[in-house]
């Protein structure tokens, strides 16, 4: 994770670009700014806390189309709509595909700001709650297929001697998978492991 955050203003008003960034920038954030969606899209991918400030009228493709177009990108890169054009339908659909605010045209520079804040906090949080899920399935991906057989039934809370009965192999046999999957797991407890085993869903019978 690279750099400090980063928010992105979308709009096809040169005069709003320059306003809003300045007002960003007033605040200490960097910002790029973008006058399409497909604009945006062409930008080069950037490693840092980020979010959106999204006009909904735009040309060619509209704030809203780009919205989901970004489907799950939003959980990382937040979306703060901004219209001058609102109304409620297309407010209800911009919640409800995701986006974090919905601000009508002229707005406070307080409101937006507190809102970008909000954005940038929830999209920090989100990039450590994906890259820990990214840690733990790498540490899952070194277990062997017994390893995690083994794995899935610690966690369902089997002791050492029903694992034995329910493979069908030696006691002293799955303790030294147990050991090994602890270890490849790095955690001391099985606590642990389960609240790791639940971040992924590896827990869920069916997964």
């Amino acid at each position: 994770m690279n750099g400090g955050p980063l928010v992105y203003v979308i709009d096809d008003d040169e005069s709003v670009c320059r306003a809003l960034s300045r007002l960003i920038r007033s605040v200490g954030l960097d910002v790029e700014t973008f006058p399409s969606a497909k604009a945006f899209l062409e930008r080069k991918p950037i490693d840092r806390p980020a979010c959106l400030v999204l006009d909904v009228r735009l040309p060619g493709a509209s704030g809203l189309d780009l919205q989901t177009s970004l489907g799950q990108a939003q959980a990382t890169m937040p979306i703060i709509f901004i219209t001058g054009h609102g109304n409620v339908p297309m407010s209800v659909r911009a919640m409800k595909g995701g986006a974090l605010d919905f601000l009508q045209k002229p707005f406070h520079d307080q409101e937006l700001l507190d809102a970008i804040q909000r954005a940038l906090a929830h999209s920090r949080s989100a990039r450590l709650d994906e890259a820990e899920r990214a840690s733990i399935e790498r540490r899952l991906a070194t277990l062997t297929p017994r390893e995690l057989e083994v794995l899935r039934l610690v966690v369902r809370g089997m002791l050492n001697k029903q694992i034995a009965a329910e493979l069908g192999a030696a006691e002293k046999t799955v303790k030294v998978h147990r050991g090994r999957v602890m270890k490849k797991m790095q955690v001391d407890s099985v606590a642990e492991v389960v609240k790791m085993t639940q971040r992924v869903g590896l827990d869920n019978p069916r997964a």
